[in-house]
């Protein structure tokens, strides 16, 4: 070992210990100036700006067409300013060859950290390898990629938690009997791999719980590509195959998959034989205005920011991050919107007295566990 490896270890551990602040205590809350000065300060001593003068972090949004997508953007840069970090975005655009060039301009362009929100599970091994190849540290945001910190979704509760709401909704409304001649049909992302799937699993396993015999072939499995626009087509396509009357639960990986689910079902006038619970409470105009739009669960992506800054600096100042960072999620419905956001309106509406049923998401939790898909993704299932 050489005296400035000796030196540079020993920066390291100082710096750490310098700081008061851990991973496990973000929370989602926002960060001081003084608390990033002393970030800032601390991965200076550890790993200096690449430009000798400050931060660069590159952030690959997923795409910039949703509130979603803005939301985070706009906490990542409110928490950059704060930090006094630059932050370059590019807009990945929902395509994984347009991720793997975004990666290559980071490459290009020497920055510090990189936060990276794309879609494609297949292109995640090759935008890995150019950030490897210059030593570049990622976070992943909702969809992994090898090597890379996962921040995002708790993928099995959230969708377990929309599912179960969606089958206690149903059964206000129709009574269990006519929920069971009904459809159940989940817009699921299938080119985002295994842990989105997990969302949709969830979702899934969520309804069962409420209806452990509702009809397999009622289920509906549709790939919506997390857009409003083949939602709509999609939904456009399947709507004519349900009966008439029969009960049409809808759920998505995202509010955007559920919007164009809604339309479909509003174009073809069963409006009244429909419900949908979404993914994401960022849709909230819509949710509050469409009666049928009854609940979405809440990821609160405009606090994203308040995680994936603070953990970049911390890497950078050598601190071991945890393999995943999950948000905490509640549900979000049309009569208690305004809890959560205060510029939004609650609807007058009855709301469901919903319970999360704990036994069994522990036994989906179980089933996951097992789950071959899974395998190398053991550190992102919950153990509650």
């Amino acid at each position: 070992m050489t005296f400035r490896t000796i030196l540079a270890l020993g920066a390291s551990m100082l710096a750490v210990q310098a700081q008061a602040l851990e991973p496990g205590e973000l929370q989602g809350q926002m960060l001081s100036e003084a608390e990033y000065a002393e970030l800032v300060e601390a991965a200076t001593a550890v790993t200096p700006p690449n430009n000798g003068d400050g931060y660069v972090i590159g952030f690959a949004n997923l795409a910039r067409n949703a509130p979603f997508f803005l939301n985070v953007e706009e906490g990542i840069l409110n928490n950059a300013e704060r930090a006094g970090v630059e932050v370059f975005v590019t807009d990945n655009a929902l395509d994984g060859a347009t991720a793997l060039a975004n990666a290559q301009s980071y490459v290009r362009r020497g920055v510090d950290y990189v936060i990276e929100f794309q879609t494609d599970a297949n292109f995640g091994p090759g935008i890995m390898s150019a950030f490897d190849a210059e030593g570049v540290p990622v976070t992943a945001i909702d969809i992994p990629m090898p090597g890379a910190t996962f921040m995002g979704a708790n993928n099995p509760r959230s969708g377990f938690m929309g599912g179960a709401y969606l089958g206690q909704a149903a059964r206000d409304k129709w009574g269990d009997e006519q929920v069971t001649t009904g459809f159940l049909v989940v817009g699921e992302l299938p080119q985002s791999g295994a842990i989105p799937a997990m969302r949709t699993d969830g979702q899934i396993a969520g309804f069962l719980a409420e209806y452990p015999d509702f009809p397999e072939e009622n289920i509906v499995k549709i790939d919506t590509k997390g857009t409003l626009e083949e939602g709509f087509r999609v939904m456009n396509d399947l709507i004519g195959r349900i009966p008439e009357g029969a009960p049409i639960l809808g759920l998505a990986i995202n509010d955007q998959s559920i919007l164009g689910m809604l339309r479909a079902v509003e174009q073809s006038g069963r409006s009244d034989d429909a419900i949908f619970v979404g993914m994401g409470a960022d849709e909230i105009d819509s949710m509050v205005a469409e009666p049928n739009f009854i609940a979405s669960v809440g990821y609160f992506p405009e606090n994203y920011g308040n995680y994936l800054v603070p953990m970049a600096l911390m890497e950078l100042a050598g601190q071991e991050l945890p393999p995943a960072v999950l948000v905490t999620h509640e549900m979000v419905t049309r009569g208690n919107v305004c809890d959560y956001y205060a510029d939004a309106e609650c609807a007058d509406v009855d709301e469901v007295s919903f319970t999360f049923p704990d036994a069994a998401f522990a036994d989906h939790l179980a089933e996951q566990a097992q789950n071959p898909d899974l395998a190398d993704y053991q550190d992102l299932i919950p153990s509650e």
